[in-house]
């Protein structure tokens, strides 16, 4: 990668990781309770974080990747930084974990376009909803 390219990504990374900050406290602020298709994911997440495997809500229709990757993520966190397990599982961690998995599908998106044009590099549409507990983003990195 050219050293400007690698400076305008670095840029783009950044900058599209600070929005998505941005847009999540927002979000978080004013709406705390799950939202929208939270009404499942995080009460199924959350069952998950407190070992409850066997639980399983039948309106949800994507397979279980997104809780297991949200307790292995929570939970070490909670462990680490000494969070009480309501914080590590909380809606708002949840959504965070999101907000990674967008960060994360804009530099696949990134290397995806690269590839395809190599010529040409630029960026694309990531936010795939990053600021709620939702499937997209990490099916989207799977």
């Amino acid at each position: 990668m050219e050293r400007a390219a690698a400076y305008g990504f670095s840029a783009a990374m950044s900058g599209a990781f600070l929005l998505s900050c941005l847009l999540f406290a927002a979000l978080n602020r004013r709406q705390r309770a799950p939202y929208m298709d939270e009404a499942f994911h995080v009460p199924q997440a959350q069952a998950y974080c407190e070992g409850r495997f066997q639980q399983w809500d039948p309106m949800i229709t994507t397979l279980p990747g997104l809780y297991l990757v949200s307790v292995g993520i929570a939970k070490p966190a909670a462990w680490l930084f000494g969070w009480p397990g309501g914080i590590a599982c909380s809606t708002a961690m949840l959504r965070f974990i999101n907000l990674l998995f967008s960060v994360g599908n804009f530099y696949l998106l990134y290397l995806l376009l690269s590839k395809m044009h190599p010529k040409n590099k630029y960026g694309g549409d990531w936010l795939f909803h990053p600021t709620l507990h939702h499937s997209e983003p990490s099916c989207s990195s799977f």
